[in-house]
């Protein structure tokens, strides 16, 4: 045998280095990846799946989220120096031109000092459609889509897909919070007439907005309104957001807004230390109970409403009584007598259903 040339044998020897430097990043890799799979796998146990929605979906490549929508970019982009963001969430029927997400953005525009608040708001997309819409209309936008769950009409209240809806909603407010984003929440049925974080607490872990306030933003006896409120990423948020979506299994049939009134002097609460608020309706009020100085409000939420329609017709009139509030000079603001014309369309008459958490009647589309 004739012995190899050295252009050759230098060529082996490198070819050689090449296969086992190969070797080594691809055993590199796998051992990474199986010291993160116990941390993913502690992250998803429970009684179910943390995510009940398709993970992918939230964080894949797949059309038409793709690398430019992941969540994490967003929320980054959106987020303010304390990463804090406002988070919403719509599907088609509250997308449509001309429907609730079109009065939302308004009120943001006509608010004092809530304009630029625009610039750090998230809406969620629970459908194609609402996701297509909200790049039309906005910056920050993220499809969440479920296979096989369709969000696209409008949920009535209390029933199967209104209920997927709302706890689908929890356990992605969830995961906001483990990426270490604080986060307002809040419906889109919710007009922002005024700048509201110099009325949050600096104290509190999760503070939220109420159908009913009692006097007292620590008594546990406020009926809590799941959409509006405020809550700081930390550990102590973090166990709570898993403890309420864990517990619509211990009470199933049951909306999210229901659950928290009944988990939340549970003793669950006090052993991870959460301090909750009650925000005072003085400054978030509500269809159920109106804030009825318009010097003082932050926000109205179109709550106490059933049916899209109905809850169309009164938010339009709420829009136009600020307008006309802020039309008058600043000397007669404060001597007017000014108030809400609404409820009208909306029904108030589902307040004595209270005692029964069941029977929270608050609307035919979204929370």
């Amino acid at each position: 045998m004739l012995p190899e040339q050295p252009a050759t044998l230098v060529l082996r020897r490198f070819l050689f280095l090449v296969a086992v430097s190969l070797s080594c990043v691809i055993l590199f890799r796998a051992s990474d990846f199986i010291r993160f799979l116990p941390r993913l796998q502690s992250s998803t146990s429970g009684s179910s799946s943390i995510f009940p929605f398709n993970f992918s979906s939230a964080f894949d490549d797949s059309p038409p989220t793709g690398d430019g929508y992941r969540l994490e970019k967003i929320l980054k982009d959106a987020a303010m120096e304390d990463r804090t963001v406002i988070v919403t969430a719509i599907n088609e029927a509250w997308a449509a031109p001309n429907s609730v997400i079109d009065l939302f953005l308004e009120s943001f525009k006509i608010g004092y000092h809530t304009h630029g608040l625009l610039n750090h708001l998230v809406i969620i997309a629970l459908d194609q459609k609402a996701f297509a819409r909200c790049l039309v209309i906005h910056t920050h936008c993220f499809s969440l889509v479920s296979d096989g769950v369709d969000f696209r009409h409008e949920a009535y209240f209390m029933t199967p897909d209104y209920l997927k809806m709302m706890w689908k909603r929890i356990n992605f407010l969830r995961s906001v919070l483990e990426m270490g984003y604080n986060f307002v929440f809040t419906d889109a049925d919710v007009m922002w007439f005024r700048d509201p974080f110099p009325q949050f607490y600096l104290d509190a872990d999760f503070q939220i907005a109420c159908d009913s306030f009692l006097g007292s933003a620590d008594d546990v006896h406020n009926r809590p309104n799941g959409g509006f409120n405020y809550v700081k990423s930390n550990n102590r948020s973090i166990e709570f957001y898993k403890f309420w979506y864990s517990s619509h299994e211990t009470f199933p049939g049951y909306h999210d807004q229901d659950v928290l009134n009944i988990i939340k002097s549970h003793p669950f609460i006090l052993d991870i230390g959460l301090k909750m608020k009650f925000l005072d309706t003085a400054y978030f009020g509500g269809l159920c109970e109106p804030s009825k100085d318009l010097n003082e409000v932050c926000t109205m939420h179109a709550n106490c409403c059933y049916g899209l329609d109905s809850k169309l017709h009164d938010l339009r009139i709420m829009l136009q009584d600020w307008k006309q509030f802020m039309s008058l000079p600043q000397s007669l603001k404060r001597l007017s007598n000014f108030s809400w014309r609404v409820p009208q369309n909306c029904s108030l008459g589902s307040l004595h259903h209270y005692d029964s958490p069941t029977k929270d009647i608050e609307e035919g589309g979204q929370d």
